[in-house]
């Protein structure tokens, strides 16, 4: 299994330190796919700023069917986010 340094959301300042406190308000909690994206808060932020987009986009598939399928596909690559 592959080491990625990630910064702890008590250590976290600035732009990260923002970008914790929304994932906190928006789930509760940091998950590991956010912390693994923490050296480079700019990067993560693209990443979340894309993910919310196809995530909750109005048109096409609703936001449930976006969930199972994100579901399904981490199921057969074995990944546990």
């Amino acid at each position: 299994m592959p080491w990625i340094h990630t910064v702890r959301v008590e250590d976290a300042t600035g732009r990260l330190a923002k970008t914790y406190r929304a994932a906190i308000e928006r789930a509760g909690r940091v998950f590991g796919i956010v912390r693994a994206q923490s050296a480079a808060p700019a990067i993560l932020d693209a990443s979340m700023g894309l993910y919310q987009k196809i995530m909750y986009a109005p048109e096409g598939l609703s936001r449930r069917q976006r969930e199972m399928l994100a579901t399904a596909v981490s199921q057969i690559n074995e990944c546990h986010y």
